[in-house]
C-alpha cells in the first residue's frame, strides 16, 4: 500500500492544503475528510450576499463553491464524516463510526466553531453565522419589522447587523466590552464604524453584555448587564469561535488556543519538540509573528488558510521525504469587510500595536475614505483603509510589506 496523507477538515484550509500538497510534488493518497456535507465554500460571503439574498439552496452554494486547481488531480473526498480521535503514536484516527483510517501524514485544518453565550433562557430564536445551512435557516426569519438582537460587535456582528437593518429589520446590537470590531481597529475608527451602523438605523448598545435571554418557549428579549431589556425575537450570537480541537487530546499536544505550531506550521507537542509528519493550516493553526517578532498566535482572517498551506503543505512532504523544509516567506494576514457599501480592507497585524496614527482622512467618517497606521516602535505593523480606492489600498500593502522586509532581514 502506498503512503496516505489526511487532510482533517474539508473546508478552504483542507482544500488548498490538498492542492499545494500535489504543487510540492506529493504523489501518494491525499484523503480529505469533512464534516458539513457540502464541498469547500466561500464564507465571508455569507454574512453579507447570502444573508440578504440566497437564492434556493442550491442557487446559494453554487455561488459560493470552490473549484479545486487542475493539478490537484486524484484527491478523495470523504463528506459528512466527523473525526472523533486521533491517535499519533499508532498514526491513525477514528470516525465517529468506528472506522479507523490510518496515515503516514496529517494535516490539521478542522478550522472553528461559533461560541456560544452561556446565559439562562429559551435556545428557539437563537442564531449563529458560520455555515451555509446557518445563514439559510437566519434568512428565513429576517423579514421587514423583524425585531434582531446581535450580540457581538466583530465582523460577523456587524456584518449581520447591517444585513439584517438593510432587510428592514428592527435592529440593536449589544457591543459588549470593545466597541465595533474595536480590536483589529482601534477606538477612533471603531467610533466611525459604530456612527456608520447607528446612521442607518442599528442601535449600538456599548459597554454591556447580556445576563439572560427572556421568553417562554422561544426568545422574545435579551436581558442586559445595566439592568435594561431589549426586545427581540430573533438573535445572532457572534461571540468568537472555539477551536475544533476535541479529536486531538491525548497526544500531548498544547490545546488551549488552537494546535501550536513552529514557522513551518509543523505541529510542536506540548514540551516543545516536533510532532513528526503533522502540520496544521487555517485559523486553528497557532505559529508565530515572524514578521514582528512576536510570540505564536491563530489569525483568523480569509487569506490564512491559502497563506499558511503554501507553507504547511511543503513542509509536510519535505519531512516525509527525510529533508528539512525550505524557508518561506510569512504569511502577512489581510482581512476585509463591507458595512453599507463601505469597503474596509487590512494588512498586517493591527491588533498587536502599540500607537495608531491617522495617516489620512478622518477615521470618523469611514465612508468619506481614510487610512490608519498601527506602529509598534517606529516599525509600520498593519494598516487599515476604509472607503479609498484601490490604488491606496495596494500603496499602503506594500508600506507594510517593507516595512516587515526591514524586520526579519
Amino acid at each position: 500500500m502506498g503512503q496516505r496523507i489526511i487532510v482533517a477538515g474539508a473546508s478552504l484550509g483542507g482544500l488548498r492544503a490538498a492542492e499545494q500538497l500535489r504543487a510540492a510534488g506529493w504523489e501518494g493518497e491525499i484523503l480529505v475528510i469533512g464534516e458539513e456535507s457540502h464541498p469547500p465554500y466561500n464564507r465571508p460571503p455569507l454574512s453579507k450576499d447570502v444573508l440578504a439574498d440566497p437564492g434556493s439552496p442550491t442557487e446559494a452554494l453554487a455561488k459560493l463553491a470552490f473549484r479545486p486547481r487542475r493539478s490537484a488531480t486524484g484527491i478523495q473526498w470523504r463528506l459528512g464524516a466527523r473525526i472523533g480521535s486521533s491517535n499519533f503514536a499508532t498514526r491513525t484516527i477514528t470516525l465517529d463510526d468506528g472506522e479507523e483510517l490510518g496515515f503516514d501524514g496529517l494535516v490539521i485544518a478542522t478550522g472553528l466553531r461559533p461560541a456560544r453565550v452561556a446565559v439562562p433562557g429559551p435556545l428557539p430564536g437563537r442564531h449563529v453565522l458560520r455555515s451555509i445551512d446557518d445563514a439559510l435557516a437566519l434568512h428565513a426569519v429576517l423579514r421587514p419589522g423583524t425585531r434582531v438582537g446581535v450580540i457581538g460587535s466583530g465582523f460577523i456582528g456587524c456584518e449581520s447587523a447591517a444585513t439584517a437593518a438593510s432587510l428592514g429589520c428592527t435592529v440593536t446590537l449589544v457591543e459588549g466590552r470593545t466597541g465595533p470590531m474595536e480590536r483589529p481597529l482601534g477606538p477612533a475608527l471603531s467610533s466611525g464604524v459604530r456612527e456608520m451602523l447607528s446612521n442607518r438605523g442599528v442601535e449600538c448598545r456599548e459597554g454591556v453584555s447580556v445576563v439572560a435571554y427572556r421568553g417562554d418557549g422561544s426568545c422574545t428579549g435579551i436581558e442586559l448587564s445595566d439592568g435594561s431589556t431589549v426586545a427581540a425575537e430573533v438573535i445572532i450570537e457572534a461571540v468568537g469561535s472555539d477551536a475544533n480541537v476535541e479529536w486531538l487530546q491525548g497526544n500531548g499536544l498544547d490545546l488551549g488556543d488552537g494546535v501550536e505550531c513552529d514557522r513551518h506550521l509543523r505541529v510542536l507537542a506540548a514540551d516543545g519538540k516536533l510532532v513528526p509528519g503533522v502540520v496544521a493550516v487555517g485559523d486553528i493553526a497557532r505559529y508565530p509573528d515572524v514578521r514582528n517578532g512576536s510570540s505564536a498566535r491563530r489569525v483568523e482572517h480569509w487569506a490564512t488558510p491559502t497563506d499558511t498551506a503554501k507553507i504547511a503543505a511543503p513542509a509536510l512532504v519535505a519531512g516525509l521525504s527525510g529533508q528539512q523544509p525550505a524557508d518561506l516567506p510569512a504569511p502577512l494576514p489581510t482581512f476585509w469587510t463591507d458595512i453599507f457599501g463601505t469597503r474596509i480592507n487590512g494588512i498586517g497585524s493591527p491588533a498587536q500595536a502599540e500607537e495608531i496614527r491617522v495617516l489620512e482622512g478622518d477615521p470618523g467618517q469611514p465612508h468619506t475614505g481614510v487610512a490608519v497606521g498601527y506602529y509598534r516602535g517606529n516599525t509600520l505593523i498593519g494598516v487599515v483603509n476604509a472607503g479609498l480606492p484601490a490604488s491606496r489600498h495596494l500603496h499602503y500593502r506594500q508600506l507594510v510589506l517593507d516595512a516587515g522586509a526591514l524586520v526579519t532581514s
